[in-house]
């Protein structure tokens, strides 16, 4: 099975393996899904989508998806969905995911373009991206929140695996992350033990995607590192981890490393 192939059936819930992380996007990704194995382009496919859940960009514009090749030579990708609300979008799980992420979380989406397009701006396109547009490809590449008890944020912060996923396990069914990134979503169609999330800890009891729109910024990502989480290792999303010795892997559950003991995790 092709990954989008696997994707497709991982959001329609045809494929061999459940993929539970996949439950946010299933409502509007099921009908994508289904149109993109009947044969439709993956842009047309979520254009289909907005039509019953629109994104507003600014200026009251609404976001479409466009095929890759109208993005012009040598213009930003970033630049072009502030400058256009188009969306490029190639017939691969990367971008159904991403696309799906937009579906799902446009006003989060939006604020990640506005402040990749306000770093463009100011900087320039370079060889490196510098620390902030990092930060930001970074979280929406292979980024996660999550609203769960200090216990469990506390355990992760420490690397402390037996409390995170053991000792505390009763609680993540209150707990379970969200999976923004839509490359960690593809690498997830085909799942590896050592997969692992950037998760952005969320206080409980907020609106998180309004609670980040509001406190994402520029600074804030330069600055903050956020906390790494094996997502085969979350209770009631891989069959595997209820068994013993799962999580004594080092390879994969690591210590704190050496440079962050002395500092602030």
């Amino acid at each position: 099975m092709t990954t989008l192939a696997a994707a497709c059936a991982g959001l329609a819930g045809t494929g061999p393996l459940p993929m539970p992380w996949l439950a946010p996007y299933r409502a509007c990704g099921r009908g994508v899904a289904l149109d993109v194995v009947a044969g439709c382009p993956v842009p047309q496919a979520l254009n289909t989508a907005l039509q019953s859940r629109p994104v507003v960009m600014p200026e009251e514009r609404l976001l479409r998806f466009v095929a890759q090749t109208e993005l012009p030579g040598g213009e930003a990708y970033e630049t072009f969905i502030a400058r256009t609300a188009c969306v490029p979008t190639r017939d691969n799980p990367h971008d159904l995911f991403n696309g799906l992420v937009w579906l799902k979380f446009g006003p989060l989406k939006r604020h990640l373009n506005a402040l990749q397009a306000q770093a463009i701006a100011c900087g320039g396109v370079g060889p490196t991206r510098g620390a902030a547009r990092d930060a930001l490809t970074l979280f929406d590449e292979n980024g996660a929140w999550w609203q769960a008890p200090a216990v469990l944020v506390d355990a992760l912060r420490r690397r402390d695996w037996p409390a995170l996923f053991v000792e505390h396990r009763a609680a993540w069914q209150r707990a379970q992350p969200i999976l923004f990134g839509h490359a960690l979503l593809e690498k997830l169609t085909q799942p590896r033990k050592a997969i692992t999330a950037h998760v952005w800890a969320v206080p409980e009891g907020v609106d998180a995607q309004a609670c980040l729109v509001r406190t994402l910024n520029l600074a804030a990502l330069a600055e903050r590192t956020c906390l790494p989480l094996p997502v085969l290792g979350v209770p009631l999303w891989w069959e595997a981890n209820r068994e013993p010795g799962f999580y004594a892997d080092a390879s994969v559950f690591r210590p704190v490393p050496a440079r962050l003991k002395a500092g602030a995790l």
